[in-house]
């Protein structure tokens, strides 16, 4: 459910260290060799056009994190913009985004350590083996890389503090101003110093785009202070700054140092093939050509120090996403929990580094890697685009920080990313190939797993939080057929429950049945009636604040007349007032109806004097399990706004109901109370042969009894014998809901 779940303990300079731990350095030293071996000295002007792309895609995060100011980043907008299905499938690539970046990560620490191993045995006197360097060798760094900061993170939500995102900038710093004074002594001429950087773009504009593709991910980061949102203080004000600032420092750093490689790093060397032929330290070979053995080692700890603050924030991240969507249900409820103490999503952080573990085996190198998680972020951040694009329209401007040229940066932004992915996907067939994979397993997982719960969590939200509906673009109309006056007041207060006014529509009805041979006076005063009893709902409802239609039509079979004006308004529900729930009723004209309607059916039995607000204590009998219902849910969800309610999920076994049956009993009821009820829900079972008898016992002391029927388009029809039997022993107010088929 979209609450903030988390203490907000990140300050201004906290947030940025998170996107600047995630951006700076790893990226660029793992990739620049490949964007070099690509474009040629263009790399720069890859590196340049991808920080104006991130820079219009950190400014639609902006507008989206300070009118969503919960953790979860881009999934969480999308479960506010768009449904819960497009939510699923956006949480799935963003998460599998920040899993494969951490991928990358581990792999170049990897990289970047054997160096700092192999001068260890030299130290020592031997020579270092070559096993050092192998396949095999570099999946145990990477390996106990990721399960150091598994376990740092399960410890302590920082993970141990920013001490290597400081000392990294310390050193490109450092590495910086020493190439551009190594430079400025040399002061080559102008044309010496150009024809270092000659020819240009070495692959063309294919090698420059593909450039681009590969190096993408290099200024990803900003989008994880979003994904931490939930824990940042004042974030209105410090998570636009906080990302700005994150991607300034990183751009300040990466084309400087990217300008000093081709200057001063690669003396009568062309780039591309120096790059060619070892790019995953292209770096610091540049630097040690420029600044000697120091400049080398100063490289290798400021990679090691980069891979590690990337490492740490993308598993912080991705935890982050995986715990938003299971306490969405979106994925298993049990990656939701904190550990007692560190208050850390524990499960969460475990499925993450275990997921990391087994794609760190599938994929092969760090330019693999590097494609694959330039691809799916570039996708992610178009979906950042769109849905902050549809946000804007459908509710306007949010106080704080808004998109400034609206809607040119979304529309401008989100082409380039899809642009950019789309030929990475095309270049790089095994990275679209991956992502194709990840998201089949995806659908999958949701088709048969996770789909009833999520929905129904799904359905709770929007009850409880109506501008969903508004923020997705959803107006659902709700029909109510009105034909007693005295109940007409109870009616349109549950049709406001069920249709928030500001998001849906009442569409009230009363249906003239022409008596048999009446003449026009008559056929007149059967209209006056129905009139009359339209007017009682309309005045009702204008006492509360409900402005409906009405319509009054003429037909000889009233059920048939309901069923082609829910057709005809396409309404989502179907809200009817009964006086006494008989059997022939029940399985005739009204059971019939059920069948025929196309919508999500509530049936309301109560005295004509009974307000809404008198339904405190709710009872829900319910077999549990799977039975899971988003119309009760939503139901739920809309008397929870107008305050505290007790709702009691009651399940009957049979009296010598085996004890490990009667707790799966109920752990599924609990399990339908934590995903229906945000609120005060708890759980019963009753041990009782008498299945009828034990809910009427319990209903004596309920404000209102809600059932559950069967499905329309069920055969057998929505009633069930025992559903029957307990809404005709019962008194005390009832609902009956169907779900449309």
């Amino acid at each position: 459910m979209s609450t903030n779940l988390d203490q907000r303990t990140l300050g201004l300079w906290a947030a940025t260290g998170v996107g600047v731990g995630a951006i700076v350095g790893g990226g660029v030293l793992a990739l620049a060799g490949v964007a070099f071996a690509t474009a040629g000295p263009g790399a720069i002007i890859a590196f340049g056009l991808n920080g104006v792309v991130a820079l219009l895609t950190a400014v639609s995060f902006a507008e989206l994190a300070v009118r969503f100011p919960q953790s979860g980043g881009t999934y969480t907008y999308a479960r506010q913009v768009l449904t819960v299905e497009a939510a699923f499938a956006v949480g799935w690539i963003v998460w599998f985004a920040s899993v494969v970046a951490a991928v990358l990560y581990a792999l170049g620490f990897a990289v970047f350590f054997v160096p700092l191993l192999e001068q260890v045995v030299r130290l020592v006197g031997g020579t270092p083996p070559a096993w050092l360097g192998g396949r095999f060798a570099l999946l145990v760094y990477a390996l106990a890389a990721v399960a150091f900061y598994v376990w740092s993170l399960a410890k302590s939500a920082a993970g141990g503090g920013q001490w290597a995102t400081i000392g990294k900038v310390i050193l490109f710093g450092f590495l910086i101003l020493a190439g551009f004074w190594v430079l400025i002594a040399e002061a080559p001429p102008i044309d010496e110093l150009g024809d270092r950087f000659r020819p240009f773009f070495f692959g063309g504009g294919s090698g420059l785009a593909q450039a681009m593709g590969y190096t993408f991910i290099a200024l990803q980061g900003f989008d994880l202070i979003a994904a931490v949102g939930g824990e940042v203080k004042d974030p209105e004000r410090n998570i636009p700054k906080a990302m700005f600032l994150s991607l300034g420092i990183a751009l300040i750093i990466y084309l400087p140092l990217l300008f000093l490689i081709v200057a001063v790093g690669m003396p009568g060397q062309a780039v591309a093939e120096v790059a060619a032929a070892d790019p995953e330290i292209l770096v610091a070979v540049a630097a040690r050509n420029f600044l000697g053995a120091t400049g080398y080692w100063l490289v290798v700890v400021a990679g090691v120090l980069s891979m590690l603050s990337a490492l740490q924030a993308n598993l912080l991240a991705a935890s982050h996403f995986a715990r938003s969507m299971a306490t969405d249900r979106t994925l298993p409820r049990r990656f939701a929990d904190l550990a007692p103490g560190s208050g850390t999503p524990l499960a969460a952080i475990r499925l993450t580094g275990i997921t990391v573990a087994f794609v760190l085996i599938a994929v092969p190198n760090v330019a693999a890697a590097g494609a694959v998680a330039s691809l799916i972020f570039l996708a992610s951040f178009a979906l950042t685009h769109g849905i902050g694009y549809l946000a804007r329209k459908r509710t306007g401007e949010a106080p704080g920080f808004v998109v400034p040229w609206f809607p040119l940066v979304p529309i401008v932004g989100g082409s380039a990313c899809l642009a950019i992915g789309l030929y990475q996907a095309l270049a790089v067939p095994s990275a679209g190939v991956l992502a194709a994979l990840w998201l089949s397993l995806g659908a999958v997982l949701y088709a048969l797993y996770l789909a009833p719960r999520a929905r129904v969590v799904d359905a709770s939200s929007e009850g409880l939080d109506p501008e969903m509906m508004k923020l997705r673009g959803r107006r659902p109309v709700v029909l109510v057929p009105i034909a007693n006056p005295a109940s007409a007041e109870t009616l349109v207060i549950m049709a406001k429950a069920l249709a928030p006014p500001a998001v849906s529509r009442v569409q009230l009805l009363s249906v003239v049945r022409p008596t048999e041979g009446a003449d026009e006076d008559a056929l007149a005063g059967q209209l006056s009636g129905a009139q009359s009893v339209l007017g009682s709902a309309l005045s009702a409802a204008l006492r509360t604040d409900l402005r409906p239609e009405a319509l009054i039509t003429i037909n000889d079979d009233p059920w048939q007349e309901i069923v082609r004006i829910a057709e005809r308004t396409a309404c989502e529900s179907l809200l009817l007032g009964v006086g006494h729930l008989d059997g022939a009723l029940m399985v005739g004209p009204l059971g019939k109806l059920i069948e025929e309607v196309d919508a999500d059916v509530v049936i309301l039995r109560a005295p004509a004097d009974w307000k809404l607000e008198a339904a405190q204590r709710i009872l829900v009998p319910s077999r549990g399990g799977r039975e899971q219902s988003p119309v009760r849910a939503r139901l739920l969800g809309s008397l929870g706004r107008t305050g505290r309610r007790d709702v009691t999920f009651l399940g009957v076994l049979p009296e010598h109901t085996d004890p490990t049956m009667s707790g799966k009993a109920m752990k599924g009821l609990r399990q339908l109370a934590n995903d229906e009820v945000f609120g005060h829900a708890h759980a019963e079972v009753i041990l009782s042969n008498d299945v009828v008898g034990s809910v009427v016992a319990r209903s004596v002391e309920a404000d209102l009894l809600i059932l559950g029927l069967h499905p329309s388009g069920r055969p057998g029809g929505a009633f069930g014998d025992l559903m029957l039997r307990i809404a005709q022993a019962t008194t005390c107010p009832l609902l009956m809901i169907s779900q449309r088929r």
